[in-house]
């Protein structure tokens, strides 16, 4: 387990209770611990050395495949659509 970050937030002398909690969530996602603590949430699966091989030569192969036909004029790279979601 990593070792812990302290947050601290003191509160101001006419300070009410609420702003004082949304200082505290506001430097708690700063300093990404929020982020981490919900990656922590559910316990996932390491994968194996083997696997992530696998998976990077077949990236490999894909991006080489992708860049002989850009060559070969069969793909125009400038068309490629970036985006989330919707299908292609």
């Amino acid at each position: 387990m990593t070792a812990g970050t302290r947050v601290e937030v003191r509160g101001g002398k006419n300070e009410s209770s609420v702003s004082l909690i949304r200082r505290f969530t506001r430097r708690a996602q700063g300093l990404g611990l929020v982020r981490e603590m919900r990656n922590r949430r559910y316990w996932h699966r390491t994968t194996s050395k083997n696997i992530e091989r696998k998976r990077a030569l077949v990236s490999q192969t894909r991006r080489e495949n992708y860049q002989e036909l850009v060559k070969l004029g069969k793909i125009d790279p400038a068309a490629r659509r970036r985006g989330k979601g919707g299908k292609r």
